[in-house]
């Protein structure tokens, strides 16, 4: 195989004492090599098989060695491993040489005994990096077993040896050991600088973006942790082409980076540049045969004039880069002090929900679902409330986000299913309803994708002494499309019980109705924002019209959710929607209050 030489390299210093040999069995590998190698001042020596380069280390032991891994006789891997199995060369570093980039080659190579691997075609630049990388802990193990042997001697050359490994040493614990970028300690030693220079010159201003990679879980889970580790590199490779010398790019770990711009003139200079990463990363990456693409979620802190620390410069970044996430990914925001607070809030909030559980602080209350024909009350859905002692009535929409990030949900969930059955089981024991009625649970994707779940579910059923055909779970879309092999065992047993299942929102998830046909349920509901805009919305009107005929014809009930006025029930009516629910009827009540509801609708 032809080689080339990509690049020219400065002289260095002179190493005419090093020797060093070259495995190669292609002629043209070795010239180039040795070449590079003495013009630079090294000794070098020459093998074109395995048997003759393990004759030369015995007759003559190398400082290094540059090795071919495919050669014809003896490869260089087993050449490697006899040369360390030998005492009198195991000391000696092997490089290994191959055109093959494959991480399973690399980790072969290293399994081997090998220090470092450089690919074909040769770089100048890597070729002496390299080399003289390894060169430098040869010598510097050279200098420590030399200081050990004459300790009493020469005290003061051994602690400058030692000060100059350790500045070695803390130059690595700066680097990111996978994409070799600066990482966290580097970063915040940056910043530090970057501040007390503003601090000095109000002019010299800084912007820090904070970025985070949208759905990368997805690549390590579906193509393996090495996988990501080669699509880290290759972000990091792309990150750094759109970057300016001066600024600096570091990997906090996992998914995460930081770019600090040292030198901005004004917001649109920044925010430039946050465009220039999104279009950039439009472009696939290839990996593993595979087109994959990777987008990002970006906090931006620019206003930095006020910051007297790297800390709270980094964490103002974080918060805005989770407020870019929270509003649906793939976009940026910049800092503003009302997210700090919102923040604060949210922290605050996940507190007092773990103390909620807790205490005992929630509350069921519950909303009738309707015959729209006849105006019977059929069922009630379970609704979920929380009134802290001192904070008072906390919205839903606030505290289930928070609870399902945290996992809390399983525990809630888990209590609003117990306390619903419960409730119903009562209802029934002081024959208020009869077993036509049902009582319908929302369970969140969280739930419904634990192992656990249908055995929760049995066991609560069998302390409430609840019939199982009384009971209607809702899910959402999202539930059975995120992980559908999983869905499909747990609908299936939901069936074999005789647990109604409802797909709540309908409408508003996934665009295809085919799962429809894979994961059979018993009820749609419509989402309330298609009923809002029913009289004043042609195509909202359609839609409704087409979901109620959807539910025909595959069999299931259908039931709207949100009707508020009685021109919205006729309008369901004419349609033939069979149930629904909404403030028309009754809004969301406690026990006992329902409880009257249904008996009185009993005496109409």
């Amino acid at each position: 195989m032809n080689n080339s030489i990509s690049a020219e390299h400065n002289l260095s210093s002179c190493h005419t004492s090093t020797n060093i040999l070259i495995v190669d069995d292609i002629l043209e590998n070795i010239r180039l090599l040795s070449s590079i190698l003495e013009k630079h001042g090294y000794h070098t020596r020459k093998a074109t098989s395995g048997k003759m380069a393990l004759t030369a280390v015995q007759a003559d032991p190398p400082a290094l060695i540059l090795l071919d891994i495919r050669m014809p006789d003896i490869n260089g891997y087993e050449v490697c491993q006899q040369l360390k199995a030998n005492p009198k060369t195991n000391n000696i570093p092997v490089i290994f040489l191959s055109a093959a980039d494959d991480i399973s080659d690399k980790i072969q190579g290293f399994q081997a005994g090998g220090v470092d691997y450089i690919t074909k075609p040769f770089h100048i630049d890597e070729v002496l990096a390299r080399v003289e990388h390894q060169l430098t802990i040869i010598k510097a193990h050279k200098t420590i077993s030399d200081l050990n042997s004459r300790l009493e001697e020469r005290v003061k050359e051994r602690t400058q040896q030692l000060e100059m490994a350790n500045t070695k040493l803390l130059k690595m614990a700066f680097q990111d050991s996978l994409t070799k970028l600066p990482n966290r300690a580097l970063l915040m030693k940056e910043l530090w600088q970057a501040i007390e220079k503003q601090i000095a010159n109000p002019n010299h201003k800084f912007a820090v973006l904070y970025l985070d990679c949208d759905r990368f879980k997805i690549v390590n889970d579906s193509l393996g942790h090495l996988a990501g580790d080669e699509l880290l590199i290759a972000l990091t490779q792309r990150l750094q082409t759109i970057l300016n010398e001066q600024d600096l790019l570091a990997r906090l770990g996992g998914d995460e980076f930081v770019i600090l711009l040292t030198k901005i003139t004004d917001q649109p200079y920044v925010t430039a540049i946050v465009d220039n990463i999104f279009n950039r990363f439009q472009e696939p990456f290839f990996l593993r045969e595979r087109e994959i693409f990777i987008s990002f979620s970006i906090g931006v802190v620019i206003d930095s004039s006020h910051y007297r620390d790297p800390e709270t410069v980094l964490r103002h970044a974080d918060i805005a880069m989770y407020k870019a996430k929270s509003l649906g990914k793939h976009q940026y925001q910049i800092f503003a002090p009302f997210m700090y607070e919102e923040a604060c809030q949210r922290l605050q909030l996940e507190t007092e929900l773990r103390k909620c559980i807790q205490h005992s602080e929630f509350q069921l209350y519950y909303q009738t679902i309707i015959e729209l024909e006849t105006g019977k009350i059929v069922g009630v859905e379970a609704l979920v409330r929380w009134h802290h002692p001192t904070l008072g009535w906390i919205s839903p929409t606030q505290f289930i986000p928070i609870a399902e990030e945290t996992g809390l949900i399983i525990q809630i969930g888990e209590w609003i299913l117990k306390q619903a059955c419960y409730q119903l089981r009562n209802w029934q024991l002081e024959k208020i309803v009869d077993t036509s009625f049902y009582i319908s649970v929302n369970v969140s994707a969280y739930q419904f994708s634990q192992s656990k779940f249908i055995q929760q579910l049995d066991e609560i059923l069998a302390e409430t002494q609840l019939s199982p055909q009384c009971l209607r779970l809702e899910i959402t879309e999202t539930a059975i499309m995120d992980n559908t092999s999983s869905a499909a065992m747990v609908i299936d047993n939901i069936r074999q019980r005789n647990i109604q299942l409802s797909i709540d929102d309908f409408g508003t998830g996934y665009s295809s109705l085919s799962y429809l046909h894979s994961f059979p349920v018993d009820n749609l509901k419509i989402d309330r924002s298609f009923i809002n805009r029913l009289q004043d919305n042609t195509s909202s009107l359609s839609m409704v019209q087409a979901m109620i005929q959807i539910a025909q014809n595959m069999g299931m009930n259908i039931i709207a959710e949100g009707i508020e006025t009685p021109e919205q029930w006729e309008q369901l009516k004419l349609l033939n929607c069979p149930f629904g629910q909404g403030f028309l009827f009754s809004q969301p009540l406690e026990p006992e209050k329902i409880a009257n509801l249904i008996i009185s609708s009993h005496s109409l």
